[in-house]
């Protein structure tokens, strides 16, 4: 079960992994650091809030300023160290992440929920155009890959998840394309003639709307 945590943007996570180290840094470095390392591909952050989660994680505690001199009290001006109980929230929130699998609603999951309002043969080109885009993202990946050398695999099994989880949807959409063209897929020709006369069938009307 996932807890509630007191600062819950995922870019606080992030900043407290900069920190991590020991090494005191100023916001903007930490800004620098998070665009330089790409992380906006792995996490949805918003670097433009990066000020705002900073008081946070000092105001519940964990983080610090490292120095009491603050000009004109400019918050970039001001290096953070992490603390105690920040190092504890970091291992415990980052380890909740890894063990715990958290129900997420994904934009594509949520397109396939109502893709019966698409006829099938327009859903059978956006497929394609989807598998597309899904094999040169694959194809731009296995490039990064090859072109990180001899970096050890610890830093870059974020890279490889995604190749993953790219390529295993791939296999599935080109399975759904065959299923929807050759209609064996369970509720297809339901689905084409529905588009052909404008309405549902009463008995799925009927389905729908019946109460307990």
């Amino acid at each position: 079960m996932t807890q509630r945590r007191k600062v819950g943007n995922i870019l606080a996570l992030a900043l407290l992994s900069l920190l991590a180290p020991g090494e005191p840094l100023h916001p903007y470095e930490m800004a620098r650091i998070l665009r330089r390392t790409g992380k906006e591909q792995d996490m949805n952050i918003k670097v433009g809030s990066l000020y705002t989660v900073v008081q946070n994680l000092e105001k519940h505690g964990y983080i610090e300023a490292a120095t009491t001199e603050r000009e004109g009290r400019r918050p970039e001006r001001t290096p953070y160290a992490i603390t105690p109980a920040g190092r504890e929230e970091l291992t415990d929130w980052l380890g909740e992440l890894v063990a715990v699998p958290q129900h997420e609603y994904p934009r594509f999951r949520a397109a396939l929920s109502i893709l019966g309002v698409l006829s099938p043969d327009r859903v059978v080109r956006l497929l394609r155009q989807r598998l597309e885009a899904l094999n040169a993202e694959s194809a731009a990946q296995r490039e990064q890959l090859a072109a990180a050398g001899e970096l050890p695999r610890v830093l870059l099994i974020e890279v490889e998840y995604t190749l993953a989880m790219r390529e295993a949807e791939a296999a599935w959409v080109r399975g759904l394309l065959t299923e929807i063209e050759d209609e064996t897929l369970s509720g297809v020709k339901e689905w084409r003639d529905y588009h052909q006369r404008g309405t549902r069938p009463p008995s799925v009307w009927k389905e729908l709307l019946d109460t307990d």
